[in-house]
């Protein structure tokens, strides 16, 4: 496939910009597309061929394919990620992270793309089935997760009835280089970073010791991007991250110590989340035969060297609530 076609959504994003660029070194033609809307022009890797524009275009879409394809895979990696925000951003949230996927999905399937590699989320499983495995039943609770789930079912579909190939991949607590250091909203440790960098308190919900397992860009993007060539993973889905756990307390300690500044620690109330996420990743290892090698003090330290480089940019809040009613429950 070392010549093949390939296109990349979220291109200018965070995983997006890293997998086109695992793309690129194999020999691949990459075409990139990106609104920019949390990505940046300057993580879209040399050599793609760029071109901006929202996936929520259908014209834009249909000029992909007519302008630029066709395409051998389609990696789509473009999304609304704020999870939190969902609740208060339904018609957004569906719109790009449903309606355009289908859309996405419509072309791929009419200009033949033989695979179509999805980023979900493991929003789709919901609380209470730990470890997570790809084997339990689906109960996403917020709008985010019910859509990845529902782009999971509509791929499954079309892919069963076209015989285009597909991988599915549920990614977490994924950080590294080009993470967007401008969202407050999510990506915990690009938040602690950031303030640490800012000489501000790192802001911990309740007392720190909820757990997750934190995993590098570079122990995900390479399997991303290698997943069209792996038999095993030809309609398959995948977990993807690290299996090792560490407190958020502990992680703010880390984050500081990468930095080099002391660790200042500001606690907020407790927030409704799950206490421990813990993955099975048994399934990827069998397929890919592969483990992830970054430990978390070997991410932070790049990560922290790169982020020095850049200019701290303000935060930029999300503004398009569409829900502005306190919930009855909190979210």
């Amino acid at each position: 496939m070392s010549q093949a076609k390939v296109l990349v959504t979220g291109v200018a994003g965070f995983i997006g910009s890293h997998v086109a660029e695992r793309c690129i070194n194999a020999g691949m033609t990459v075409v990139g597309v990106d609104d920019l809307s949390g990505g940046f022009r300057r993580n879209v890797p040399a050599g793609v061929r760029f071109v901006q524009g929202d996936l929520t275009d259908r014209a834009l879409v249909r000029s992909l394919w007519a302008d630029e394809g066709p395409f051998e895979v389609v990696y789509h990696l473009a999304a609304f990620a704020a999870e939190g925000l969902s609740h208060q951003a339904r018609l957004h949230n569906y719109s790009i992270n449903l309606l355009a996927t289908a859309g996405l999905i419509n072309a791929a399937v009419n200009g033949r793309t033989r695979h179509f590699v999805f980023a979900s989320s493991i929003a789709v499983y919901g609380t209470g089935q730990l470890p997570l495995r790809e084997d339990a039943a689906p109960h996403p609770e917020d709008p985010y997760g019910i859509a990845k789930y529902a782009c999971e079912l509509d791929l499954e579909a079309a892919a069963a009835t076209y015989d285009m190939g597909f991988t599915i991949f549920r990614p977490h607590n994924v950080y590294g280089e080009r993470q967007n250091l401008a969202d407050p909203h999510r990506n915990v440790i690009a938040i602690f970073l950031r303030q640490c960098l800012a000489g501000e308190p790192m802001s911990v919900f309740g007392d720190g010791h909820q757990t997750r397992a934190f995993t590098h860009v570079d122990d995900v993007a390479p399997l991303i991007a290698r997943a069209p060539l792996v038999s095993g993973a030809r309609n398959a889905t995948f977990n993807i991250g690290r299996d090792e756990a560490v407190r958020v307390i502990d992680l703010a300690h880390a984050v500081a110590s990468a930095v080099g500044v002391p660790a200042r620690i500001q606690h907020l109330s407790a927030r409704p989340e799950v206490v421990h996420a813990v993955s099975d990743h048994s399934r990827v290892e069998l397929a890919f035969g592969v483990q992830s090698s970054v430990t978390l003090a070997q991410g932070l330290s790049m990560m922290a060297k790169w982020a020095r480089s850049l200019e701290i940019a303000p935060l930029k809040r999300f503004d398009r609530l569409e829900i502005t009613a306190a919930p009855a429950r909190p979210t």
